[in-house]
């Protein structure tokens, strides 16, 4: 069977999809991936890529849609706002890439498309070409509510291609039901994968005391640096433990001088870092969070934009995350995130909900009978 991937060139959204093919790769499937540029971090995961779209960044089309340079950090906007302007950005992006999807699941001959639900030409395409279509979800939100708002920034494409609507697609979801997702569909256990990295080799045991990790994902550093943890890097210094900054190549002069216990790491794979840590402190990203559920330990969560708020929300909601804005982060916060015995009760508890579910290897036979039919 031949099973193509697609979806937006962004580690947030390819990287969920990787298990899943490898999976399907390793059950005898090919597996082909039509992403849009840069490619370097899909690359890695060693999977043939078609590029499709017109070679801009994705932050061109959030300039076009909201008529100002990209914030991450969005006060001022509501959650279903915030997912509004995503949805404008994401669907404008995706219009360079229909005709190159196209071309690459016809010539190719896809047997099913596995998509993302902010690349609005994969439910187009599907529907033209009559391809069984699976929605691989990336986190806490629901990808068919995504994946339909973006449909609506593209019902002059359906027009032109004499497509009535989005085709139907089915849900892959990566949580519990407790963490979201779509009703209905399959849902498999979250593995992360964070592409590749060195690990230091200190790093591959737990520490004499405490660890907290400090991750700002792939985005938020880009975008706005690293102006969210200010506050709790002067808070880390009067605290027993070691708080490990994992924020890549990031420019972190705004620091100032760190603290003796806050140490600085080049991009290490999120899940070999956690799995030596007691703690994380994060953006309220999806990928950084479901790793964190996976390694069941407590989190700190400092919701800064996308759908951090939302993951913020169900994480406090599980008694496994505690949750500040950036600037009232504080020496007493910090202390209980680390030493508080019921938020890793239900840390464990909540990783023990991750691993009830079938793995991606496990859900094959199901994901092959989407494309065959035989539910």
């Amino acid at each position: 069977m031949r099973i193509l991937f697609t979806g937006p060139a962004a580690p947030t959204h390819v990287f969920p999809m990787v298990p899943t093919a490898q999976a399907l790769r390793a059950a005898g499937h090919e597996v082909l991936f039509a992403s849009p540029s840069p490619m370097d971090q899909l690359r890695q995961a060693g999977f043939p890529i078609v590029e499709i779209g017109d070679g801009r960044p994705l932050r061109d089309s959030f300039v076009a849609t909201s008529g100002e340079q990209p914030r991450y950090a969005r006060p001022d906007l509501t959650q279903d706002q915030i997912i509004d302007v995503a949805a404008a950005a994401f669907a404008h992006a995706s219009r360079a890439t229909v005709d190159g999807l196209l071309a690459t699941a016809s010539e190719w001959g896809a047997d099913l498309l596995i998509h993302d639900s902010c690349l609005a030409s994969a439910q187009l395409v599907a529907a033209k070409l009559k391809i069984p279509a699976a929605l691989q979800n990336f986190g806490f939100i629901s990808g068919l509510d995504m994946a339909a708002r973006l449909a609506g920034h593209f019902t002059d494409l359906y027009e032109a291609h004499g497509v009535a609507a989005p085709a139907e697609t089915t849900p892959l979801n990566v949580v519990p039901v407790s963490l979201g997702g779509d009703a209905g569909g399959l849902r498999m256990r979250y593995i992360p994968y964070n592409g590749g990295g060195v690990v230091p080799a200190d790093l591959l045991r737990r520490g004499t005391r405490p660890r907290v990790a400090v991750t700002l994902g792939t985005v938020v550093t880009e975008v706005d640096g690293v102006h969210a943890i200010t506050r709790l890097i002067e808070a880390a210094a009067s605290v027993d433990a070691e708080f490990l900054l994992a924020v890549g190549d990031a420019d972190l002069s705004h620091l100032g001088t760190l603290p003796a216990n806050v140490r600085p790491l080049p991009w290490v794979p999120l899940a070999e870092l956690l799995r030596v840590c007691d703690a994380v402190i994060h953006h309220g990203g999806s990928g950084s969070a479901l790793t964190a559920v996976q390694a069941g330990i407590p989190q700190l969560v400092l919701p800064q934009g996308a759908d951090n708020f939302l993951a913020a929300d169900i994480l406090t909601g599980t008694g496994a995350a505690l949750r500040s804005s950036s600037a009232d982060v504080d020496t007493p916060l910090l202390a209980r995130l680390i030493g508080d015995a019921a938020l890793r009760e239900a840390a464990v508890r909540l990783r023990a909900e991750n691993d009830a579910l079938p793995t991606p290897a496990a859900l094959v036979p199901a994901i092959e009978a989407l494309a065959t039919g035989a539910r």
